[in-house]
């Protein structure tokens, strides 16, 4: 039998920057606390004078005596791994910089993204206990870092296609779309890479911007349509759209490097981009507390449907929240997933939190009147 008097101590608060530790060591203690990816080097004498007794310290640098005396007075030191593209231990979401460091002078084969995912290759299949871990570790602290970020606010998720191409009529379409949903107050987040999920980003960044700017920006991104045949190319053209017009508005997005071949998008401001595809796509939809809105896809966008309507279906995550199919033809014809979808909510919770509309234009609305039903 357990003994009731074992129980573990409440962790303490998250440190993820120089700025905490420091307010963190003058409150005088960091006793319990997490400290996640900081270097450290320069805070020897503050961690010999501090009482670190329970903490944790993950992916930190820190001087030899530093590091012994922590370790002395119970904490628990895991040092970081070198020779990686990536942080295991990282605090907070990527940036669009962040992961596209060295773009400019190299080319994208260069940057941290495009390294990273040369190591996944390297690693995904060899049985390495070790890589797997790595992965894991990375995966659940973007998870954290997510679930912080997007503490209240209301999310919208925008699914669709990669192969929407810049300059196109639909890309354009999805643009607007992400400009609305971010301009009515909404989070927008997406899958995080090319084609319509770029184009909701884009709209979320032109959002604080005159109208006309997102048409112009759409016009050069046209230039580069697709990020094949060349990513470098198609990914200076995003930035070259950040520089002409800077200060715009914020957006997620949840990519993946289990798609390689597919970059992420340059225009949320924060992603949380993972190894595992499954955390990636349960993580996105179950984040997306203001409702799911679909627009024409393929395999991925049908399976994306049916994964958010799964927990709508049971109730496993609350009640359940607005789905919005964009195209009618699309979903009743080509790929058949409204009937099925509707058929599925007959007579349930999430019957009246379905809806299929003929144009993007539509979509907002659509959504607005789902959310307010009882």
């Amino acid at each position: 039998m357990d003994n009731p008097d074992e129980t573990s101590p409440p962790p303490g608060p998250e440190i993820d920057s120089l700025a905490s530790f420091d307010a963190a060591v003058a409150s005088g203690s960091l006793t319990g606390h997490r400290v996640q990816s900081i270097d450290l080097t320069d805070r020897g004498a503050a961690l010999l004078a501090a009482d670190t007794a329970g903490a944790v310290f993950l992916g930190c640098r820190m001087g030899p005596e530093a590091a012994a005396k922590v370790r002395a007075d119970g904490a628990f030191v895991f040092p970081p791994v070198p020779g990686l593209p990536f942080d295991p231990y990282r605090g907070l979401l990527y940036t669009p910089d962040a992961l596209y460091e060295g773009l400019a002078g190299g080319g994208y084969p260069a940057t941290p993204d495009a390294r990273a995912y040369r190591w996944f290759q390297q690693t995904r299949a060899n049985g390495d206990t070790f890589a797997s871990m790595l992965r894991a570790l990375h995966d659940d602290a973007v998870s954290d870092a997510l679930d912080e970020f997007l503490t209240g606010a209301a999310v919208v998720g925008v699914m669709g296609g990669h192969a929407t191409a810049r300059g196109s009529a639909p890309y354009a379409a999805a643009a607007r779309l992400g400009r609305t949903l971010s301009r009515d107050g909404l989070t927008v987040a997406t899958g995080g890479g090319p084609g319509a999920m770029e184009a909701a980003n884009l709209g979320a960044y032109a959002a604080p911007h005159p109208d006309p700017v997102l048409d112009e920006a759409c016009a050069l991104l046209a230039a580069a349509p697709s990020f094949t045949p060349s990513v470098t190319d198609w990914a200076l053209a995003a930035f070259d759209v950040r520089r002409r017009w800077p200060g715009g508005g914020g957006s997620v997005s949840i990519p993946t490097w289990f798609y390689g071949h597919e970059p992420p998008n340059p225009f949320a401001d924060r992603i949380a981009k993972y190894f595992a595809n499954a955390l990636r796509e349960d993580g996105l939809l179950s984040r997306s507390t203001a409702g799911v809105i679909f627009l024409p896809g393929a395999a991925g966008t049908v399976q994306e449907i049916f994964d958010n309507a799964t927990p709508n279906y049971y109730g496993s995550l609350g009640g359940p929240t607005p789905m919005v199919l964009v195209g009618r033809a699309h979903w009743t014809r080509a790929l058949p997933a409204w009937p099925l979808l509707r058929a599925l909510a007959a007579g349930r919770a999430m019957e009246p939190r379905i809806a299929l509309v003929d144009t993007v234009d539509e979509a907002p609305g659509a959504l607005a009147r789902l959310s307010a039903r009882p």
